[in-house]
């Protein structure tokens, strides 16, 4: 049983579409940020960082796997799925992997900020991360113009990505002209796992906000 620490962004879908994909039996334990659970001791012990997600594999002596790659990669490892096993193959895995974590997440993040929830407009700003945004984007339509999956076959590589690309519209990205991008982002939308991903946990309003204690148990 895997112990998963999460809320709902595009960081914490990460793992739970993972999980979901590889049906793993796990455990939620929903932080409220708002309310600052990422910065209480008790999971500062869990990760030092104070950011989500993280996991703790009780199979493995209460193992803790803290930032989103380094989950995504140990989960694969563990099950032997979703990654290759050869040199070259693991490697193009993990090189997609860490140009989402290092572009697309940082970059839409950022966009995110600016665009939707800082009470003061800054439009040069806003138009730095939009157009890095696009500009990732369109390295994404590039790779995908000859294959499916962002390395053939459906990898971590797609989930680090799409966790956070399919909400484009909420950083106001445009996407024009990016058809293999579009076709990749339904493609993903078609996997009933990476689907049930997106709503673990539930997205809630601020007055049915989830208590910071509530967890659940998954398959």
């Amino acid at each position: 049983m895997i112990d998963l620490y999460t809320a709902p962004t595009p960081n914490g879908y990460k793992a739970s579409i993972a999980l979901e994909e590889l049906e793993l039996p796990y455990e939620v334990h929903v932080l409220d940020l708002g309310a600052g659970d990422q910065f209480k001791p008790e999971f500062l012990e869990i990760c030092p960082n104070g950011r989500i997600p993280a996991i703790v594999d009780r199979d493995e002596d209460d193992f803790v796997v803290f930032e989103t790659g380094a989950i995504l990669i140990y989960l694969a490892e563990k099950t032997g799925k979703l990654m290759p096993t050869d040199v070259k193959g693991r490697s193009e895995v993990i090189q997609w992997v860490m140009w989402q974590m290092g572009g697309i997440g940082p970059m839409m993040g950022q966009a995110n900020v600016f665009y939707q929830y800082l009470d003061e407009k800054i439009p040069t700003a806003i138009s730095r991360y939009q157009n890095e945004c696009r500009r990732l984007f369109e390295v994404l339509d590039k790779r995908l113009a000859e294959r499916e999956y962002i390395c053939d076959d459906f990898t971590i590589a797609d989930i680090a990505s799409w966790a956070w690309a399919r909400g484009y519209n909420w950083s106001g990205v445009e996407i024009d002209g990016l058809e293999n991008f579009k076709r990749w982002i339904d493609t993903m939308y078609d996997r009933p796992a990476c689907l049930k991903g997106t709503k673990i946990p539930p997205r809630q309003s601020h007055e049915e906000r989830v208590d910071s204690s509530q967890s659940f148990i998954m398959r």
